[in-house]
């Protein structure tokens, strides 16, 4: 039985493990969607466009909000020269778009995701949430992480960066 729980405790320790992060990081769980953000390495390229779009002031905001975050790899699936392209101020409207595709105003827990189920984003658009096989999906993004809860708002990890329809 002992051998058991060790088993457990390891198993554990290892799953959550892998979803630290960072490891510099001690998060706080008072912290807001923007300081979350920023201190999540894997999430950098997501804070950068967020403050070229001067969106910081915003997401610092009451809320509450639910962002979608595609990780710094779902920023590189994208057509190459896309970020660079976006991060530059004659594109911020553009930039902007996209991100506010990925903030639905409200908190949206993975427990209230029903298949099918249509959310209107903070651009305007509405996203599709499909659940199969376990996993949740945001359009053809998949739900790596759900529900890291921010003093103004929830966080799920996306894998791929969502775009609206421009």
């Amino acid at each position: 039985m002992k051998k058991l729980l060790v088993i457990v405790m390891l198993f554990s320790f290892f799953l959550t493990s892998s979803f630290t992060l960072n490891k510099n990081a001690t998060l706080n769980p008072e912290a807001d969607i923007v300081d979350l953000a920023a201190q999540t390495e894997f999430l950098s390229t997501l804070v950068a466009a967020v403050k070229a779009g001067d969106l910081v002031g915003v997401l610092k905001g009451e809320g509450p909000f639910t962002v979608f975050a595609p990780t710094n790899d779902a920023f590189a699936k994208l057509p190459a020269g896309t970020v660079e392209n976006l991060l530059k101020p004659e594109n911020k409207a553009q930039l902007v778009a996209v991100l506010t595709y990925h903030v639905v105003p409200g908190k949206v827990y993975s427990k209230d995701l029903k298949n099918g189920m249509k959310a209107k984003t903070a651009q305007g658009s509405e996203v599709t949430i499909t659940l199969k096989d376990g996993k949740a999906m945001v359009n053809d993004a998949t739900v790596t992480v759900a529900d890291i809860e921010a003093s103004n708002g929830v966080v799920h990890v996306i894998d791929t960066v969502i775009l609206p329809k421009m």
